[in-house]
């Protein structure tokens, strides 16, 4: 069991991979496109007004940030030997609910249908979090 947990990992580092390689696409076409000179891009706040087409690079970076608790999470439970069928399917509905999160984002970008699929993935997250805290609890 606790080799499939890697499987999900898999499955959201596959999704950061995709969505990296979109944003590095629409990067340098739009900085061809639009002539934007590359010393121009030296510091954030410069990257930040130089480009338009935003939604793939915000959606990379949004995948650097809470995901990193599942990745520590599906871990811990590997390593310590808890979880089984309930925190699969879980760890697999959180990670469906962040590819659902970066095709919306990069596509149409309608915040609230965003937001639902952000929080119900944290919501699931933090659910997962609980159920292996009380593993841990139980097993001390």
């Amino acid at each position: 069991m606790n080799n499939v947990l890697y499987l999900p990992m898999l499955g959201l580092v596959t999704l950061t991979v995709v969505v990296w390689g979109m944003a590095v696409y629409r990067r340098v076409r739009e900085i061809r496109v639009r002539r934007i000179p590359l010393q121009s891009l030296a510091q954030a706040r410069q990257v930040a007004v130089a480009f338009e087409d935003v939604q793939a690079m915000d959606n990379f970076n949004n995948l650097l940030q809470v995901p990193v608790l599942f990745y520590v999470l599906c871990l811990a439970v590997a390593q310590s030997g808890s979880g089984g069928e309930l925190f699969l399917a879980g760890a697999w509905a959180y990670v469906l609910l962040r590819v659902l999160h970066s095709a919306i984002q990069i596509t149409h970008n309608r915040v609230p249908h965003r937001f639902y699929a952000w929080l119900t993935s944290n919501l699931i997250l933090i659910a997962l979090w609980i159920g292996f805290a009380v593993d841990v609890l139980r097993a001390s």
